[in-house]
């Protein structure tokens, strides 16, 4: 019997914390593998990769793993929020096969030294803000795919610039896995759902929805024929600027392939924001211009009007 009908029949989830071991299961799978990474701490948007790898593959893996080498010396690892317990129950209500949980220890042994580069996108945006974040997001999703060895990866569009990078790398290496990107996942109010949400009190997660409100802006703007890059961004700085708990990291208006800054938009552009709340620095983005926007996005757009 093969893998797929063994935990189909038995219906169970299997909890796996070393590669010896999700080797093993990979090696036993029959069928197409849908892979969802996370870094725990789990809401409704990675729930959403979930259900759309287990719509689309025989067996889905999720992996939990909060990826030291992608975080800054000043940056919230330690307190990075995590519940594995309640990750572990609301990925079996997923149906999902297999998890993978492995230690820092097991991902980076004593002596590790080898890193995953990946250049030109990851030199603005994220990566201007973050030295070396996308190294280590390079370096361990690569790991992960060896690992698993999935048919395809999912990830959601909220992290627009992580997916564009790790498209590139699996174009650049001939990597053997799709990269599927999925919506951004909204709360009511259109907040991106993020795991850091939860550092926000009443008043900064109100505060947070001017993130929204700038990308509602830029939709209506383009909507209204505004093509000129450097006057969509000011709007979006001023408007953003008005919020007295958001302080302005960067306002973007670039190319979705190259992130390269657009002066004029003559094609859909990725309108690419992040602030800092109160401790709390939040991202989110909107592809504007693209040829079918979904219901649900152009609903939250209508209301933050």
């Amino acid at each position: 019997m093969a893998l797929s009908e063994t935990i189909r029949a038995l219906s169970t989830m299997q909890v796996v914390t070393t590669i010896e071991s999700m080797r093993r299961l990979r090696s036993q799978a029959g069928g197409s593998v849908g892979f969802v990474p996370t870094m725990g701490y789990l809401h409704e948007g990675h729930l959403s990769l979930v259900r759309r790898a287990r719509a689309g593959n025989d067996i889905v893996v999720a992996s939990i793993f909060v990826n030291p080498a992608q975080f800054g010396p000043t940056e919230d690892f330690e307190k990075y929020p995590r519940d594995p317990q309640r990750d572990l129950a609301v990925l079996q209500q997923e149906k999902t096969d297999i998890v993978f949980m492995p230690s820092a220890v097991e991902m980076y042994p004593e002596g590790f030294d080898t890193y995953v580069d990946v250049g030109g996108v990851t030199d603005v945006l994220e990566g201007a803000h973050r030295p070396g974040h996308f190294r280590g997001v390079t370096t361990v999703v690569q790991k992960l795919f060896n690992i698993v060895q999935p048919t395809r990866a999912y990830f959601g569009q909220k992290d627009a610039q992580q997916l564009v990078v790790i498209r590139k790398m699996v174009s650049d290496l001939r990597l053997n896995v799709e990269v599927v990107g999925c919506p951004t996942v909204r709360e009511t109010g259109g907040l991106a759902m993020s795991s850091r949400n939860v550092y926000l009190s009443p008043d900064e997660r109100r505060a947070a929805l001017i993130l929204f409100r700038a990308l509602s802006l830029s939709e209506r703007l383009w909507r209204n024929g505004e093509r000129d890059g450097t006057k969509l961004r000011d709007r979006l700085q001023g408007l953003i600027g008005r919020e007295p708990l958001a302080k302005i990291d960067y306002v973007s208006v670039s190319d979705p392939v190259t992130l390269q800054e657009l002066e004029t938009i003559e094609a859909p552009a990725l309108i690419s924001l992040a602030i800092r709340i109160g401790g709390t620095r939040l991202i989110d983005n909107l592809i504007v211009g693209e040829k079918r926007p979904s219901p649900l996005l152009a609903e939250l757009v209508a209301a933050a009007k």
